[in-house]
């Protein structure tokens, strides 16, 4: 851990601070509105056979089918649930038989967390690695769930969450982004978990650009009595933006699925709209996306590491091009990924990315 003291330099009597570094695992998985099995394991994707992080932001897209029906209904609190069950079974160790699925629906109902003391979510689990969902919330196919170190709770303050729909008719939830916030000693944190709008034809990227900077532009978190607190995305002390962005790649379909085949990611990403955007400056002006070293994450066949469109038992499907719709990119200082990856989950036709970074975060020093 490395510690920095910092004071003010024209007050001899300010309070000493020091920067101490915090672990965050942050994941993103369009599931296909597929609802996860019970006996899903999802250490494979929190890698917690090796080091645990301070810090688990979980964001999924498409929980639900996104049909006419689901759209209207902005959260379903059994679904959320359910993944929330089966994330704390693989932070916590523990028997997910153990969870009261009635008892932990009643909870749902309230929208955002901190989790009360004693509800359904906190497990009797006397563990210093024992963690607790501290927020999270659902807007139709979109869900963000964090979850921190027990002992790290009387730090965390302020959370929040803000919702943008993007989809039908430009406000509902079918598109868009949930974003939560929180402060973590006295570091600002904030998140955006988002689905973009689809499509792989020419021009399609220019909606994606214009739900981004809807997304920028229309979240606000609530201030309270606390002035300070900021209330747009890049306000924010650390940002991480994660989600299936949906951006596709600058090459005709053959050429794409040629270069795939030989992994010829390089030239791959540097005709990947994405790319081409956080290089040009535009809507993502100032964002960062650590190095891609991984296939394509979109699009498969269900149960199966066949790209669409691939023959397969002898049918050719819908044109599905690959790509790296599912990102996750960050803004600002004091913040240094080291790793990303995929995970290798053939529930839908996303694979999820995952990535770790180190953050910095200001900690008083104690009093002596």
């Amino acid at each position: 851990m490395m510690r920095i003291l910092l004071a003010d330099s024209d007050s001899t009597s300010a309070p000493l601070a020091e920067i101490q570094n915090f672990t965050l695992f942050v994941s993103s998985w369009n599931v296909g509105g597929i609802a996860p099995p019970n006996d899903l394991n999802m250490e494979d994707l929190l890698d917690t056979r090796n080091n645990l992080a301070d810090i688990y932001v979980l964001g999924f897209q498409e929980i639900v089918p996104l049909n006419a029906g689901s759209v209207i209904v902005p959260e379903n609190t059994t679904i959320c649930m359910q993944w929330n069950s089966l994330i704390s079974t693989a932070l916590n160790k523990i028997d997910v038989n153990n969870i009261t699925l009635q008892e932990a629906e009643e909870e749902e109902n309230v929208r955002v967390y901190p989790l009360k003391k004693g509800s359904s979510l906190k497990f009797n689990v006397e563990n210093s690695t024992q963690f607790e969902c501290i927020i999270s919330k659902q807007m139709v196919g979109i869900f963000i769930t964090v979850w921190a170190r027990s002992p790290l709770l009387p730090y965390i303050s302020h959370t929040s969450v803000s919702c943008v729909g993007c989809g039908i008719f430009g406000y509902l939830g079918n598109k868009g982004s949930v974003s939560v916030r929180f402060w973590l000693h006295e570091t600002s944190f904030c998140f955006v978990c988002s689905h973009l709008a689809s499509g792989g034809k020419e021009g399609d990227e220019r909606q994606r650009n214009a739900d981004a900077s809807q997304i920028l532009s229309r979240t606000r978190f609530s201030c309270d009595s606390f002035q300070y607190l900021p209330r747009k995305i890049l306000q924010h002390d650390r940002v991480i933006w994660l989600g299936d962005l949906n951006y596709r790649i600058y090459l005709p379909e053959a050429t794409t699925r040629s270069l795939v085949n030989d992994r010829q990611w390089s030239i791959l990403l540097q005709n990947d709209q994405l790319k081409a955007e956080l290089r040009e400056g535009c809507i993502f002006n100032g964002w960062q996306e650590e190095d891609i070293e991984f296939a394509p994450t979109y699009k498969y066949y269900p149960d199966s590491d066949d790209y669409y469109g691939c023959s397969q038992n002898g049918k050719r499907g819908k044109s599905r091009a690959p790509a790296w719709c599912d990102r996750i990119i960050w803004f600002g200082k004091g913040l240094k990924q080291s790793q990303y990856n995929r995970g290798e989950f053939r529930l839908s036709d996303h694979r999820p990315v995952w990535a770790i970074f180190k953050a910095e975060v200001k900690v008083p020093s104690p009093l002596y």
